[in-house]
């Protein structure tokens, strides 16, 4: 599990860092300019990874049949993902480039908003790559093919930290166009992603000989109608959790910009933090399909409770720092002394629910290698919009806790997400060995 998992949170980290990357250079232009990259970054993430969520179908179909031995079928699942993926960016770059305006309508500070339309019409481009890239991600991390996806996203930190020097303050000859020169940037990274995906694949068919570009191109309707049942629930699932906290990024935009400011400070804190069970709860995916595939139910529960045990104990070593040295990390961010006490004090907040978001993480993964991408989504759209949400909002605006009272309510709807996931795993161990028993039984007769 540790040697799949580490390459893959090496990966979700230097995803991560490139937003963090982003923070930092434009919290060096305004506190403005960092509240309308985080409202462009939200809204577009939102969508994207719903996008992406979509082929996260892949997840279950190719680690089961690499574990089959059956590679050219995990070829027919990465086509027909490819397919997908054309509709679904035409749609969602409409949706994004025509719902842009409609932030004015959240009262944000108008400050932050003139800045923000222009960096979510850049970040629209970077659609079609990014659902590209998804595809190929899952595809490779389902043949136990990380590296590549490690090297794709770390080098690809280089390249946008180089355009956001560029682009940002107008280095080299280069234009300054702070906030939006960050969205050009990352747009320009993420094609860079896709495209070195691409030729490794291509590269590891020239070289293993697995007969990829000899796959038939009619697309496969049973494949795809598969590919959505399991992708959506999942990406709606992604989508009902990101969009909390989008919504929540557009109710602190009626603050001011400070309290806006802290609010993406601490985002980008804890979001760092989620790369890491993320990764792990790709290889537990990974991990678990893959013995369901070679029909060893046994290992696929052992593969799930290691996963936990890797995510459970980073989160509670994160914790821990949020809880010792927030002012420290906010102060990364920004040298503006009103930003990093209000950040300090979400970070704070944040340390509380560390353990139970790696939990329910890693979870998740682990549930989606079985092909369970349902039971995640009903958990996180009651503890979200059903709890967590209406107790943010209760206790943020109409008791005037603000930034703070939000997150108090998001902290409390993922402890009891992470609770329900749990149980939900340990249900599902009880019918690997029930599946195990059954199969031993089978084999004495």
């Amino acid at each position: 599990m540790t040697r799949l998992a580490v390459p893959i949170v090496l990966g979700n980290l230097g995803w991560m860092t490139m937003g963090i990357v982003d923070t930092m250079m434009v919290g060096r232009v305004s506190a403005e300019a960092i509240g309308a990259v985080s409202l462009a970054s939200i809204l577009f993430i939102t969508l994207g990874a719903f996008g992406g969520g979509v082929m996260l179908g892949l997840d279950t179909l190719v680690p089961q049949a690499f574990g089959a031995g059956d590679v050219k079928d995990c070829h027919h699942s990465l086509l027909s993902s490819l397919y997908l993926s054309l509709p679904l960016s035409a749609l969602l770059m409409g949706f994004l480039w025509w719902s842009a305006p409609l932030l004015g309508r959240f009262r944000i500070n108008p400050a932050v908003f003139r800045q923000t339309v222009p960096c979510l019409h850049v970040l629209t481009w970077c659609t079609p790559p990014l659902l590209a890239y998804f595809s190929f991600r899952s595809y490779l991390q389902g043949m136990d093919l990380a590296r590549p996806v490690t090297f794709a996203l770390l080098s690809a930190n280089v390249l946008n930290a180089v355009g956001d020097y560029a682009l940002v303050y107008g280095h080299w000859g280069a234009p300054a166009l702070g906030a939006v020169g960050s969205a050009w940037s990352t747009t320009l990274s993420r094609l860079y992603m896709a495209a070195v995906l691409a030729a490794f694949i291509l590269y590891h068919d020239h070289r293993e000989k697995t007969e990829l570009l000899k796959t038939a191109l009619l697309p496969d309707l049973a494949r795809l109608r598969r590919l959505l049942s399991l992708g959506l629930p999942a990406a709606t699932q992604i989508m009902v959790e990101i969009a909390v906290f989008a919504l929540a990024t557009a109710l602190i935009g009626r603050l001011d910009p400070v309290a806006l400011a802290a609010h993406q400070i601490a985002m980008n804190t804890v979001s760092l933090t989620y790369m890491v069970p993320l990764g792990i709860a790709s290889a537990a995916a990974v991990r678990v399909g893959q013995a369901l595939g070679r029909r060893d139910p046994e290992a696929a529960g052992h593969s799930g409770w290691a996963a936990m045990l890797l995510g459970g104990g980073f989160m509670s070593a994160a914790a821990l720092a949020l809880l010792l040295a927030p002012g420290v990390i906010a102060r990364l961010y920004t040298p503006n002394p009103a930003v990093i006490r209000a950040g300090a004090s979400l970070l704070f907040v944040g340390a509380f629910f560390q353990l139970f978001d790696g939990l329910q993480t890693v979870a998740t993964g682990a549930l989606r290698g079985a092909g369970d991408t349902r039971s995640p989504l009903i958990c996180h759209a009651v503890m979200y919009w059903l709890i967590g949400l209406p107790l943010g909002y209760f206790l943020g605006f109409r008791e005037g806790w603000g930034v703070k009272g939000l997150w108090i309510g998001l902290s409390l709807s993922l402890i009891l997400i992470g609770c329900a996931l749990l149980w939900v795993w340990r249900r599902r161990v009880q019918s690997f060995r029930r599946a195990a028993a059954k199969n031993a039984e089978v084999d004495v007769i």
